[in-house]
């Protein structure tokens, strides 16, 4: 359309341009935020920071909650797991471990049961925003996670949403409503994915003909046929895993039936513990998973095992792998389930 009036023209610009910039941008979009894909219609599908798979009506209008779950015979049975997004388990003290439970795509009624949270969870919560849900936690770890710029939705800080299971006795009774917490959340900024995602119907890398007179290159490490895996926390506590169909189950988990999440990706990463600097009320001293720097890991993709390092460089960094060759190792959107071993005196033996 030919525009003749000098005004009417520059508004017509001004209008032009509105409209490409509300096309291109978010509010809540960044840089470093979740990939998205591209459709046969060219419309950008946002991918999920937690499972790597298509959001065909985008985000939620929630935060990732994460649920801090009781992981003992004490606590089960375990409700909600199986509508899971990922779950990492974490030492704790005494040799035990906890679970934290990423919630985004389902938001659960009930989950259980629910505990207290820990300084490790700084790094585990922090690249996608998660706000914590726990029955509480020591003073000094709550002031930390908060100073972290952590939303905490806490029992013994008057969170909603929480009840008891009259078949339990406390600390183990705790449940959580998490929809009656999503009503007070307010969203937070997502930094990235939370692991690398393999891309959409990637392709795969055709190796370049070696020049004549150079050296062999490093062959590309051929994935090791496993179907269980047993990974030792302390030695009172080992999870054990079993591949059956398409997704690994815990042989001696404690969800109730039904419930249990079962993973398409279990991952197993190394790491150094410290110490939070203090005792829990049995005299134990609590440990701090370092989830900064690099480490062993073991990569479980389905029954195939790949053995590498993982890297994060700061606590909101993505957690990204790497082969014994030096390429990148990526992962499958899905499920995923890590498992956060310590690095002296962890453990993992397959089958």
């Amino acid at each position: 359309m030919r525009v003749s009036n000098p005004s009417l023209r520059v508004a017509a610009v001004l209008a032009a341009a509105t409209l490409a910039l509300t096309a291109c941008s978010s509010s809540d979009s960044s840089s470093d935020g979740p990939g998205a894909s591209k459709g046969s219609s060219q419309k950008l599908v946002e991918l999920s920071p937690v499972t790597g798979e298509p959001m065909p009506d985008g985000r939620p209008n929630h935060p990732v909650f994460i649920v801090k779950i009781e992981n003992t015979e004490g606590g089960q049975p375990q409700y909600g797991l199986n509508k899971a997004d990922l779950v990492i388990e974490e030492l704790v003290e005494g040799g035990l471990t906890r679970l934290a439970a990423f919630y985004y795509s389902n938001l659960p009624t009930k989950i259980g049961h629910v505990r207290s949270m820990r300084a490790s969870d700084i790094g585990i919560a922090s690249p996608v925003g998660g706000q914590i849900v726990a029955s509480g936690g020591a003073a000094r770890t709550y002031t930390r996670v908060k100073n972290a710029g952590i939303t905490i939705f806490s029992e013994d800080y008057g969170a909603p949403g929480f009840s008891s299971d009259p078949a339990k006795v406390r600390p183990y009774n705790r449940l959580v409503n998490l929809q009656s917490i999503a009503r007070k959340a307010k969203l937070t900024r997502i930094f990235g994915p939370y692991l690398t995602w393999t891309p959409d119907k990637a392709k795969k890398a055709t190796a370049a003909p070696t020049p004549s007179g150079s050296a062999t290159p490093t062959p590309t490490p051929t994935p090791k046929t496993v179907s269980s895996a047993n990974v030792g926390f302390s030695n009172s506590t080992h999870t054990r895993w079993a591949f059956s169909g398409s997704t690994w189950h815990r042989v001696n988990g404690h969800a109730a039936s039904g419930q249990d999440f079962q993973p398409d990706t279990l991952i197993v990463m190394f790491c150094k513990i410290g110490d939070a600097g203090y005792l829990d009320p049995a005299g134990n001293p609590v440990p701090e998973t370092d989830l900064e720097g690099t480490g062993r890991a073991m990569i479980f993709a389905g029954n195939k095992l790949t053995e590498g390092t993982w890297s994060k460089s700061t606590l909101r960094s993505k957690i990204s792998f790497t082969a014994k060759d030096g390429s990148p190792i990526t992962i499958k959107p899905g499920h995923s389930f890590l498992e956060l071993v310590p690095q002296s005196g962890g453990s993992v033996s397959t089958g």
